[in-house]
């Protein structure tokens, strides 16, 4: 029997870093929610960049479309910033996506020696049979904020954990796995309501990032593609 954990914030990631792992990265809001909403609508693949001067060097190149956001806003001269909205056109089509995020592309890179996909609630069915044809111990890795944990990607290990562990494929000893489903199902009937208060919601509220918000926890679009890092790159998974 496989064995799943659940990181809730980048600088606990040492603590899981040993072996061969599948790391599933988590940024609900909202890294991991735009790059599947990218993926979506037909980006070829997606350089995730870990610095806003390393973005900027793809500026005006044939092809590629740059997006950055630190602190939640976007980069003065990067035309695409962190929202899920601005990928919704047939624009971003054939195009390679150059991102970098405060949160959501630093923990890609931090995992980038095991098996890297990255999921949201665009994806999740996707990423739910992605695992199960796996063979790997799995790690939910929560983006979180600034090396802290955070609701929203702790309630989504919750959802993704608790679909796992009913498939009775998977054990755990996990302290944090039993906390996030615990979480998810206290937010489960109306998961914008029940982070009223928390920290992010309320920062991309400051930034009237409301709809970005609502969109992210209840997306009405599902995808089928499952991001997968290979060669510096998040590709479509191919069957």
């Amino acid at each position: 029997m496989r064995n799943i954990n659940v990181c809730l914030s980048t600088s606990l990631f040492p603590f899981y870093n040993e072996g061969n792992k599948l790391v599933v990265v988590v940024d609900i809001l909202r890294a991991t929610t735009v790059i599947s909403t990218a993926f979506h609508y037909g980006i070829k693949d997606l350089i995730p960049v870990s610095v806003v001067e390393e973005a900027q060097g793809y500026l005006n190149k044939e092809s590629y479309i740059v997006a950055a956001e630190r602190n939640a806003e976007p980069i003065e001269g990067i035309p695409y910033g962190n929202s899920p909205f601005q990928y919704m056109n047939e624009k971003v089509r054939d195009k390679t996506l150059v991102l970098t995020t405060t949160n959501g592309t630093k923990a890609i890179h931090l995992s980038k020696h095991h098996e890297v996909i990255t999921a949201s609630f665009v994806n999740i069915n996707a990423v739910f049979n992605y695992i199960l044809q796996s063979d790997k111990d799995v790690i939910i890795f929560c983006s979180g904020w600034k090396g802290l944990p955070n609701m929203e990607d702790t309630i989504f290990a919750g959802q993704l954990s608790k679909m796992l562990m009913s498939s009775k494929q998977f054990s755990s000893k996990c302290d944090s796995l039993l906390s996030s489903i615990s979480l998810y199902k206290s937010s489960d009937d109306d998961m914008f309501s029940f982070l009223e208060h928390s920290a992010h919601r309320i920062r991309l509220k400051h930034l009237n990032m409301e709809q970005d918000t609502k969109f992210c926890l209840s997306p009405n679009l599902k995808s089928e593609i499952v991001p997968l890092f290979k060669d510096s790159k998040l590709i479509p998974y191919e069957k």
